[in-house]
């Protein structure tokens, strides 16, 4: 029996820079995977659309969500796309995990004069589904216990603190920002912070991590042993 096929769904994004450095993210999965096909969609924004690419794939199919947290697009897009299809299951999402805030760590190394010390502010996307927020929390926690630092949450979009609350309650702090890849969060990220020291999204158009390409790979194997 051939392996089943992974469908790598991201959000889109219109930034040709974030499209980039997603595509390259899914050429790394797919190099680490020989003899498993490797599919890019999305599920907004960019094509071609995930509900409607998977009706077109044979056999049995992983979906691996390239999204950092639980949210609307997991429970309701992909999870839905595997009810209306046999021999399919979604992966968990990209986090919490240990491997994202080993890059998150190094993205904030990357800051001109980092201080290893200084407060976190961890700028999430945001999303009005009760189990980002446990998801974000946990991001929080996992980035607190590999640094050793303070880490604030602030998000972007739903919820509250946001970015500038969060700026003016930790005037010391440097902002570690959780996104995948340049696009709309990120420039919002950028507008709100300007003068702060603002780390790049976990993909900034250098080489891919390493530890991301595990990550997606891990998601795949496991959901693919449940799928068996």
């Amino acid at each position: 029996m051939s392996a089943p096929t992974l469908l790598a769904v991201s959000h889109g994004t219109a930034d040709a820079a974030g499209a980039g450095a997603i595509a390259e993210l899914v050429a790394r999965v797919a190099a680490a995977l020989p003899g498993v096909a490797v599919v890019e969609a999305f599920v907004d924004v960019q094509q071609p659309d995930a509900a409607e690419l998977a009706p077109t794939i044979d056999g049995p199919l992983v979906i691996v969500p390239l999204l950092l947290s639980s949210g609307f697009h997991v429970h309701h897009d992909l999870h839905g796309i595997a009810r209306s299809r046999p021999q399919t299951v979604v992966a968990d999402p990209m986090g919490p995990d240990p491997r994202l805030a080993e890059v998150l760590a190094a993205r904030l190394a990357e800051l001109p004069e980092a201080d290893a010390h200084s407060p976190v502010i961890l700028a999430v996307a945001g999303s009005r589904d009760p189990r980002s927020l446990t998801d974000a929390e946990g991001m929080a926690s996992l980035l607190r216990a590999h640094t050793g630092r303070e880490i604030a949450l602030a998000y972007l979009a739903a919820r509250q603190p946001d970015l500038p609350t969060a700026l003016a309650q930790h005037p010391d702090a440097a902002i570690a920002t959780f996104l995948l890849a340049r696009g709309y969060f990120a420039d919002l990220a950028a507008r709100q912070a300007v003068g702060r020291a603002l780390s790049a999204p976990l993909l900034d158009g250098g080489p891919v991590p390493d530890a991301l390409v595990d990550l997606i790979v891990a998601r795949y194997r496991d959901a693919a042993t449940a799928l068996a």
